[in-house]
């Protein structure tokens, strides 16, 4: 039980009349009657608040959240007392959560209850516990308050914020997909299969014409041809402790799950198979799943993937990619190298290209890229230019590298990556 700042202001006036009645003799009656009188209001006032009952806290926790996006979590108050209660309420949200109205304050109608609607925004993926509410009730007179927790300890998940991806699908049902900037391509060659024969239309390709069926029925037969649709794509995702770099508020781990969500959908929905695997960190893979309703699968798996604090080893994961993937795929890797990783680099991305199509996927820092835009006023900031300048040479020289070795480099900041790896992955499809 503590006492309110009511009580404390009336506990100093009383002290104040005090020493006014020690300087003014006549006072002094006042002085004893009126603390006499305050002395049993305080005290009737704290034996009604020993005996108020807590209130019912019932939340409402929603099953998912996306991070970085607000929610609202319903929370309801309910007061098992005859009198009305006013509670100032604060609920057990995760310490990487935030929420512009909590605490509450309010009052409870006796034998009823209050709806609380909060907003939360939670900034880390994974799951997350809603720990018990704290509350402060309030005496009848508020002069004293006491703390109680209520409700129940409640998990949810934070999962990648899929936006993006929701956004890529409605332009894609209304076919503006080059409103993103995706490009779709005719595929020739090896990304085409075998359709159907039809007859023979004006502007068909000579090539294209069945001579056996021809000579069979009498009239020109054409193969028709549709693009494959049973290819694997594996991500690769690096979990190393480069990847815990803050780019715009968001680490550029997160950056590059969400460019990953965007391009499993449109593997996806081309019917392509899509598996994930960890590079550093955890052992985490995710076998080929196929179909549009596997973006479930590929978020639950994705949702609590977490950095490391050690490099990553890029020799480790081309093993053990290899042997988890025997059929030839397209690999796309997503990370932040530089110029040093080359030794360490080059070699497994060339043992994968050896059975893969290998794409890697390089985030360039928007810091950097800042910092070369911005002009320099003393010698300081011009060195700093000059390192920026030499930071970003090597990772193009350890590109160029990459690319003579057969391997498609992407080099995009993080607000390009998502459209840049789905045209990236259009573009090497027929390679696989």
């Amino acid at each position: 039980m503590q006492p309110t700042r009511i009580l404390i202001l009336v506990t100093l006036a009383w002290a104040v009349l005090g020493f006014c009645a020690s300087l003014i003799p006549a006072w002094q009656v006042i002085w004893l009657w009126g603390g006499s009188v305050a002395a049993v209001f305080v005290l009737v006032d704290f034996i009604a608040a020993l005996s108020l009952p807590a209130p019912v806290v019932e939340r409402k926790l929603p099953s998912r959240f996306a991070m970085g996006v607000e929610q609202l979590v319903p929370v309801t108050l309910r007061n098992r007392s005859k009198m009305r209660i006013c509670v100032l309420c604060y609920d057990g949200i995760p310490g990487d959560a935030e929420s512009d109205e909590l605490p509450w304050k309010g009052k409870l109608p006796r034998k009823g209850f209050m709806r609380i609607d909060y907003p939360v925004t939670i900034s880390e993926r994974g799951m997350k516990d809603f720990d018990l509410a704290h509350l402060r009730i309030f005496s009848p007179l508020c002069l004293w308050s006491k703390r109680v927790r209520g409700g129940e300890i409640q998990s949810t998940r934070v999962y990648p914020n899929y936006e993006p991806v929701l956004r890529y699908a409605l332009l894609a049902m209304e076919n503006c997909t080059e409103q993103m900037g995706i490009i779709k391509k005719n595929r020739t060659g090896l990304s085409r299969e075998f359709h159907q024969l039809r007859e023979y239309q004006i502007g068909d390709m000579l090539s294209q014409i069945d001579w056996k069926a021809t000579s069979k029925r009498l009239e020109l037969i054409t193969r028709d041809y549709q693009e494959q649709r049973d290819q694997t794509v594996v991500l690769a995702v690096d979990c190393g402790r480069r990847m815990r770099a803050l780019d715009g508020g968001v680490t550029q781990f997160d950056h590059c799950l969400n460019a990953m969500l965007l391009l499993a959908y449109t593997a996806l929905r081309q019917g392509d198979h899509v598996g994930i695997i960890g590079v550093g960190g955890a052992d985490r893979w995710l076998a080929p799943v196929r179909g549009v309703q596997s973006m479930t699968t590929i978020l639950n798996h994705l949702y609590n993937y977490e950095t490391s604090n050690s490099p990553s080893d890029f020799t480790e994961a081309a093993e053990r990619l290899l042997t988890r993937q025997r059929r030839r795929a397209l690999v796309v890797m997503l990370s932040n190298v530089r110029g040093e990783d080359g030794n360490q680099l080059i070699e497994p991305l060339r043992m994968v290209r050896r059975r893969h199509v290998t794409i890697l996927a390089n985030l360039r820092e928007q810091s950097v890229e800042d910092r070369m835009k911005k002009p320099s006023a003393s010698l300081d900031e011009a060195l700093e230019v000059g390192a920026a300048a030499m930071y970003l040479e090597e990772r193009a020289r350890l590109l160029i590298e990459l690319r003579q070795h057969g391997i498609f480099t992407i080099d995009s900041l993080s607000n390009d990556l998502p459209v840049a790896l789905a045209n990236a992955y259009l573009s090497a499809r027929e390679m696989v």
